[in-house]
């Protein structure tokens, strides 16, 4: 996530290129609906100095995607109609799609851009339409979600389309990967940042924070992230060889977020096509080969039909690829298992190691102050090891360890992660643990210790522990693993120190109980 300040974001692109300002027809409209006495005439004498913006929105009202009973001549007849909202953002989207435009040749395809752009717009409008909803804001946030590509593009240069070149301009994951690496944050933020400055309202841009992200966004904002993020989608169909992959995608997503089935997925998709190609022609973007998905469906079939293949043949033909990419996927599965073994387990007992140990400490102390749960972290070793092997010898120090660990592993929750420390040391998380229920299961787990027995050549080996716990709240304000497994070692060292198989419990910087 973004972890660079606004400032020094200014300055990044301030060395380079000067980032560019709102038009000022929009910064004109943007200033005048935010008084409190404005007026609808105010609003309609700043449209109407300019005879193209004019023009324009009077055949957007028109048109299908608003779907008026009467046609409206002019732009006070519209405001009255649409309401100041949507005439006010109706407005921004022309104004700065317009002003940001680059008719030169380069690697950045400005055309593209809007293109997917607008489309991405009108997909929002019609999925909020087919839950049965409305947000009169939906349209100018999701023509604008993804304004902060085009800007780090105008400013960053080369720079910036190395980037694109090492991810693809689809790859939304791996390129907003890749800019948090170069720059310490996204386009997402850079967008909503951005459109602060311009003086954009924060219920525009607030989702454009997530709208990749979706499951990261706060409760408010939350349905309207996943909407943009689905109306992305719905755009990348449009404008990407992978048709069936992302329609597939889209389903999942449409049936998961908002319970629609795949007849109501398939008129969405047509509506998306026939809408898009009419408003970008009102924004004056070659529409390109938009066409709607059943007419692609189609075109498929007529293909297919030109085949000399009989029905049979091809459910032969399918059968086996299914089966061939069955069988890929089976053992490419059987090899991420064996590779994620080698990485992330300890070769002796299974548990985890102490690499995956520490990132998925880190991950589940930002989840900490994300989501508001606690967290606890149990750090423990065998008392007296060092005797057992001496006795015993190494081997059954090893058959002792693996007991141990299996029984250990038993006696967790699913979400627990148990991974070995180090040597005879072993650590434990507990996500979503209270302080009370943090201290019953460290005393249950000495208890279950203590009760194992390992047999070894008719010897009977028992063994106890010493537990150190500590635990974090999301109030805290620790954002750092090392002080939770530094509180926990500290509570580790007094539980040996004063008589060993016992659990001493400490808070951040100070002792509770032992």
């Amino acid at each position: 996530m973004q972890t660079i300040s606004k400032e020094d974001i200014w300055l990044l692109f301030d060395s380079t290129v000067k980032l560019p300002s709102p038009p000022a027809i929009a910064v004109h409209i943007l200033s005048t609906v935010q008084k409190e006495d404005f007026s609808l005439e105010d609003l309609e004498k700043i449209i109407s100095t300019d005879p193209a913006l004019t023009s324009k929105m009077l055949r957007l009202a028109n048109s299908s995607f608003y779907g008026l009973p009467t046609k409206v001549s002019n732009i006070n007849r519209a405001l009255a109609v649409l309401g100041t909202n949507v005439i006010k953002n109706i407005a921004l989207s022309f104004v700065i799609a317009a002003d940001l435009r680059n008719e030169e040749k380069s690697f950045f395809d400005f055309d593209y851009f809007w293109r997917r752009s607008v489309t991405t717009a009108v997909a929002a409008d019609l999925v909020f339409e087919a839950i049965g909803e409305k947000d009169e804001d939906i349209f100018v946030t999701a023509l604008l979600q993804d304004i902060g590509i085009l800007v780090m593009f105008l400013c960053q240069g080369e720079n910036y389309v190395k980037i694109l070149k090492r991810t693809g301009a689809d790859r939304t994951v791996r390129l907003i990967e890749a800019e948090r690496q170069d720059y310490q944050f996204d386009h997402q933020h850079f967008s909503a940042l951005l459109l602060e400055d311009w003086g954009i309202p924060k219920s525009i841009t607030e989702p454009m924070r997530f709208h990749h992200e979706p499951s990261l966004a706060p409760p408010e904002v939350a349905k309207k992230a996943a909407i943009l993020d689905v109306a992305n989608l719905l755009s990348v169909i449009y404008s990407d060889k992978k048709t069936a992959q992302n329609v597939r995608e889209l389903q999942d997503k449409l049936e998961g977020f908002f319970s629609l089935d795949s007849e109501s997925t398939r008129v969405l998709l047509d509506k998306v096509a026939t809408q898009s190609i009419e408003i970008l022609k009102i924004f004056e973007i070659d529409p390109g080969d938009i066409k709607p998905y059943s007419q692609m469906l189609q075109e498929a079939n007529d293909e297919l039909g030109k085949l000399n293949l009989t029905y049979e043949q091809l459910i032969l033909e399918l059968k086996e690829s299914k089966e061939k990419a069955e069988s890929f996927a089976n053992d490419l599965r059987l090899a991420n298992d064996k590779l994620e073994k080698l990485a992330f387990r300890d070769g002796l007992t299974n548990l985890y190691n102490h690499r995956y140990f520490q990132e998925i400490l880190a991950k589940e102390v930002s989840r900490v102050h994300r989501y508001g749960r606690p967290l606890a972290l149990l750090l423990f070793d065998i008392d007296h090891f060092k005797k057992v092997n001496d006795n015993y010898g190494h081997p059954a120090g090893d058959q002792v360890l693996v007991t141990m660990s299996e029984a250990i592993t038993k006696a967790v929750r699913p979400s627990d992660i148990v991974a070995r420390y180090g040597g005879e040391e072993f650590a434990v998380i507990l996500p979503e643990t209270n302080f009370s229920g943090m201290k019953v299961f460290a005393e249950r787990l000495r208890r279950c210790v203590a009760a194992i027995t390992t047999n070894i050549d008719g010897e009977e080996i028992k063994i106890t522990i010493s537990c150190g716990a500590s635990h974090l709240t999301p109030d805290s304000t620790v954002h750092h693993p090392s002080m939770l497994i530094n509180t926990a070692d500290r509570a580790l060292y007094l539980s040996k120190k004063n008589g060993r198989n016992m659990v001493t419990v400490l808070a951040l910087n100070e002792e509770i109980s032992s």
